[in-house]
């Protein structure tokens, strides 16, 4: 399947229904409606005013959500980057006031939101090298904020995956669930791009576990996507854009959404399907390439490219067994967009921008549970995770 790209710059409206906080009322149009001929059904999706449960305890405040991933007793994850914090927000922790503390960079919550552990930060004895932090910026609601750690993903052993965009990070750690350190890939400290390196990685932005592989969305620094042994993290094989060979002699153009880079640009979040297909999402060139495992590449799809900046945030999938949809956040249009997986093809999208509950600022990381329920991580000043509960399908 090649998707073609005639009316891939086609805008979908959004699913009706959840708009910001509003829900949907009884009645005709209901979620589960009778399909009506030539009618399309979509997933639906309200947003869970319950999750996570609030507030946390010891005065503990989040910093920018940069990823959530789901565990196989339906936990939610995520890390935050407590560094992105601004001094009025912890105001506690310099003696000043009643609120807040930095939280542990990775918490984790059972299904119902309540708070069960929190770990995470610096090795004391040197053992691991925790992603680089950097500077606070002058101005982080521009944008601009310490990198430090990017994603996190749980494996079917109960491990923890992360990832780094510091300066030089071109690394990737592996603890049990309770925090104890397991193993590192790759070194920080790094000077330059090392996409066709067999060790290190470059700012690497997401990892998904499949079938005793480790899948790396590799990243702020490389063009590809990498592939290392899950237990040992010993090097598997690497890929770039439509397949190739990714070249880092090669100058990232000025984009252009009628010009199709022939690179990644910001592999920026990777899912893996349950019947071996690769999807990458390649944030500043604003679409989702589709491969094989072994880095065949099937097709693209391009979403809202004249955004600036770059659309695709990420990618992840709907339920097992089939897994029938994508679905991307948008952190320029503040929204998840809903595509049928097996042709790429746009059928919906929801969400709003703003700070209300059900809208969102900036969402960056994205995760779904068996129950078909989608978590949103949000960096910037969104600061939060929130859950959207699957209602079934509905007409478009």
């Amino acid at each position: 399947m090649t998707v073609k790209r005639a009316g891939m710059i086609a805008a979908v409206a959004a699913v009706a229904g959840l708009v910001g906080y509003q829900t949907l009322s009884a009645g005709a149009g209901a979620a589960d409606a009778p399909a009506r001929p030539g009618v399309k059904m979509v997933p639906y999706f309200e947003w869970d005013e319950t999750f996570p449960k609030m507030p946390l305890p010891n005065k503990w405040n989040t910093g920018t959500v940069v990823g959530v991933a789901v565990d196989k007793k339906e936990h939610i994850w995520i890390a935050h980057r407590a560094e992105t914090l601004r001094p009025d927000e912890l105001e506690a922790e310099r003696g000043r006031g009643d609120c807040c503390v930095k939280a542990p960079h990775v918490i984790e919550f059972d299904f119902a939101g309540n708070l069960i552990q929190a770990w995470g930060g610096p090795a004391k004895n040197g053992e691991y090298d925790w992603p680089t932090a950097g500077e606070q910026s002058k101005d982080p609601t521009g944008g601009g904020s310490p990198n430090g750690m990017h994603s996190i993903a749980v494996d079917d052993e109960d491990n923890v995956w992360l990832t780094g965009t510091g300066s030089g990070d071109g690394q990737m750690l592996k603890f049990s669930r309770s925090g104890k350190f397991l193993l590192q890939v790759g070194h920080t400290g790094l000077k330059g791009p090392t996409s066709n390196d067999h060790q290190d990685m470059g700012r690497a932005t997401g990892v998904q576990i499949y079938k005793g592989e480790a899948y790396v969305s590799d990243g702020y620094g490389n063009r590809r996507v990498f592939v290392v042994d899950q237990k040992t993290g010993a090097y598997k094989r690497h890929w770039g854009a439509y397949g190739k060979v990714p070249d880092d002699s090669a100058k990232t153009p000025p984009y252009d959404p009628n010009k199709p880079n022939p690179q990644f640009s910001t592999p920026h979040g990777i899912a893996v399907s349950e019947d071996g297909h690769v999807y990458l999402a390649d944030r500043n060139n604003s679409r989702v390439q589709d491969f094989k495992v072994d880095g065949t590449y099937v097709g693209e799809r391009f979403i809202e490219p004249h955004s600036m900046s770059g659309t695709v945030f990420g990618v992840a999938l709907s339920q097992k067994p089939e897994q029938k949809y994508l679905y991307v956040p948008d952190g320029r249009d503040e929204k998840v967009w809903i595509l049928e997986r097996k042709t790429l093809e746009i059928v919906g999208s929801f969400g709003c921008a703003g700070h209300a509950g059900g809208c969102m600022t900036t969402p960056h990381s994205i995760a779904t549970d068996q129950r078909g329920n989608i978590y949103i991580g949000e960096t910037w000043e969104g600061k939060r995770v929130q859950r959207f509960l699957y209602k079934g399908m509905r007409a478009q």
